[in-house]
């Protein structure tokens, strides 16, 4: 386990290099010139030259490359073009509002989606396994903005359970006040794919030789799936929750946007409207570190589930 460690880690160093060298000449090619949409249309020659010399961009290549390879071992990426607040400090202030809401969506999803799946695959080819599927597929062809409108319009204007839109800086009230409707909307919008999905999971055990075998020997069908079939699910499983885990940290453009929320997600949001060049290339980078980690996580707690894995 050390050595598959160690090897991980260590082949983790050329792929976050390779990440830095493509963001950094993504950006310098292809992204424009910032000194110019900075200082927009009625700038003139002297003020853009004036900008490019303050933001360092008149500097060599290399040694611009460098000083973005600095900033990201010192943690330091500088401050935003557009507010001049440290980008870290940006980071720090508008990840807190972003786990709020994106972890109690990731844990009620896989709380509620693996029951429902598990049900939908006891009952499989069944009416009421046809009727599943017909309304997840239906739910799932309908866009987030949809859920979004109605969820505000039932539940904040004609209920009044929740306010429309908000945010306060105590935890305790965002987690019961203004939490809450996004957190519902986003549940409904993912329950019905992750149902899917799991049952689809459930489904492909269900057609193994160990639970025929289980069967042959009297086990109860609830007995198999709880006991059996669960366990060995919970790999595929554990991998569709390690792709989505990375957005509990980088928030959600549309519901932080429409709920006010000020999250990381709507933060790079704004950056990109603006052009916040090193906004987006340390949200970039933190993004490629945070999923290499817990791709190492997930690849590690599959031998905790699953003794027989073999890490090499």
């Amino acid at each position: 386990m050390t050595a598959y460690l160690i090897r991980r880690i260590w082949q983790m160093i050329p792929t976050l290099l390779g990440v830095v060298l493509l963001v950094f000449f993504l950006f310098k090619w292809f992204g424009g010139d910032p000194a110019e949409i900075l200082g927009g249309l009625s700038a003139t020659q002297a003020q853009i030259e004036s900008i490019r010399e303050q933001l360092g961009l008149n500097r060599p290549v290399w040694e611009q490359l460098w000083i973005f390879i600095k900033q990201i071992v010192t943690f330091d990426w500088g401050k935003s073009w557009a507010t001049n607040e440290a980008v870290s400090s940006l980071f720090m202030s508008r990840m807190p509002a972003s786990l709020t809401v994106m972890l109690p969506i990731l844990i009620l999803e896989v709380l509620l989606a693996i029951p429902f799946a598990m049900a939908v695959a006891y009952v499989r080819g069944s009416l009421t396994d046809r009727t599943v599927m017909v309304l997840t597929t239906v739910a799932v062809s309908i866009s987030l903005l949809v859920y979004v409108i109605v969820g505000q319009y039932v539940f904040a204007f004609r209920l009044g359970w929740f306010p429309v839109q908000g945010w306060s800086d105590s935890l305790w009230t965002n987690l019961t006040t203004y939490a809450p409707l996004p957190v519902l909307v986003a549940v409904l919008v993912a329950l019905s794919p992750y149902t899917r999905l799991y049952r689809s999971f459930f489904l492909d055990e269900i057609g193994h030789d160990y639970v025929r075998t289980a069967r042959a020997k009297g086990l109860g069908e609830k007995t198999i799936l709880f006991k059996h079939v669960l366990r060995n699910a919970m790999i595929p499983i554990m991998t569709n929750i390690s792709v989505a885990l990375p957005g509990v940290f980088v928030g959600s453009f549309l519901l932080e946007v429409f709920f006010s929320i000020p999250g990381l997600g709507r933060e790079i949001l704004l950056a990109v409207n603006r052009s916040d060049y090193p906004v987006i290339q340390a949200f970039a980078i933190y993004l490629s570190v945070i999923t290499m980690v817990v791709n190492l996580i997930t690849d590690v707690l599959y031998k905790l589930v699953d003794p027989r894995v073999v890490l090499k």
